[in-house]
């Protein structure tokens, strides 16, 4: 029987700099009524993702801030227990944008149907859900990549940058670089997933490292990370590079961000930096689910997920993810 309560993760207050437990409530709630055109939703897994930092702190962005004292949302994958929309049916599975919750009453207008037998459902906000997508679009349309290019990734073992740097290898890079935070995931990179150097930030100096691993210049830049790491790829492009502008972790959690300080060799090199949001790029979905589902089903594109038990521990999740401790996607069962 469906229950009368429900729980939510409500946001307590805007976070300093990292967030940290305090920064969120657990509260119990009464179910959510449903009205006609909307879904009832069981929630059985949600995403957690960088993005939703920015989120939590008040002021203008390309994405409404959440609100102190409600619940906060994103990507889930959940099974309708209840339905007044046609064409979906009690025991559908379907992905949405109202995680953070036990049960949610969705818009079917908002819900799409993925098969549960297609794919793990966690796939559905990872590999094959919206960090997929972006790397995709953001490797082969915002940076224009093309056969021979050498490619740096940042973040690379994360949700997005795991998907970037193999896309990148399987449409015939001429030498994908990652960075991660870890000799494991260092070693995750070029074991399993095929890249052809990495190497761990925090070994040294960013643009040292970099230079080591591409003595020839890098053509693309793939950057989740910002700060030292997008200057670092300005120093080692060659003429004409590309960078597709898709993040900036490492100022998400400081009170005084940093940028590049050589951004004045983009004029002489000739090259693009440009900033993108994976929803400018939805006529890609198509070729996105063909390319990249057929390199999973083949088994020559593979990922990683990090997979937290309870929306109890979903603060905890998000806040290890922001720290790094996830291996590719982060995810949270409910």
């Amino acid at each position: 029987m469906t229950p009368s309560t429900t729980r939510e993760i409500r946001l307590a207050s805007r976070p300093e700099g990292f967030p940290t437990p305090e920064n969120f409530e657990l509260v119990e709630v009464p179910l959510p009524e449903v009205g006609e055109g909307q879904l009832l939703v069981r929630n059985q897994v949600m995403s957690v993702d960088p993005y939703m930092r920015g989120r939590m702190n008040a002021g203008k962005s390309y994405v409404e801030p959440f609100e102190v004292g409600h619940a906060l949302d994103g990507g889930a994958v959940g099974e309708v227990v209840a339905s007044k929309a046609p064409g979906f049916e009690v025991g559908d599975t379907v992905l949405h944008g109202l995680g953070w919750r036990e049960h949610a009453a969705v818009d079917a207008a908002h819900a799409t149907k993925v098969d549960p037998q297609a794919a793990p459902i966690g796939a559905y906000l990872g590999v094959l859900g919206m960090p997929g997508m972006t790397a995709y679009a953001g490797l082969l349309e915002v940076a224009a990549f093309k056969e021979g290019d050498v490619v740096f990734v940042s973040g690379a073992a994360g949700a997005v940058g795991q998907v970037a740097g193999q896309v990148a290898r399987l449409r015939g890079a001429g030498r994908v670089i990652g960075s991660a935070g870890s000799d494991a995931k260092v070693k995750y990179l070029v074991e399993e997933l095929g890249f052809d150097a990495a190497f761990n930030y925090k070994d040294g100096p960013v643009g040292e490292l970099l230079a080591q691993a591409a003595p020839d210049g890098i053509d693309v830049y793939f950057d989740n990370v910002g700060g030292d790491h997008l200057e670092a790829a300005i120093d080692s492009f060659n003429l004409y590079g590309r960078a597709a502008l898709c993040g900036a972790i490492s100022n998400y959690n400081t009170k005084t961000p940093t940028g590049p300080r050589n951004v004045g060799l983009a004029v002489g090199k000739r090259l693009t930096l440009r900033g993108f949001l994976v929803h400018d790029h939805k006529h890609l979905q198509a070729d996105f689910v063909r390319e990249v589902g057929g390199w999973i089903a083949s088994g020559e594109l593979r990922y990683q997920e990090t997979v937290t038990e309870g929306l109890d521990r979903a603060p905890e999740a998000f806040i290890g993810m922001l720290r790094g401790e996830n291996l590719g996607k982060a995810l949270v069962t409910l």
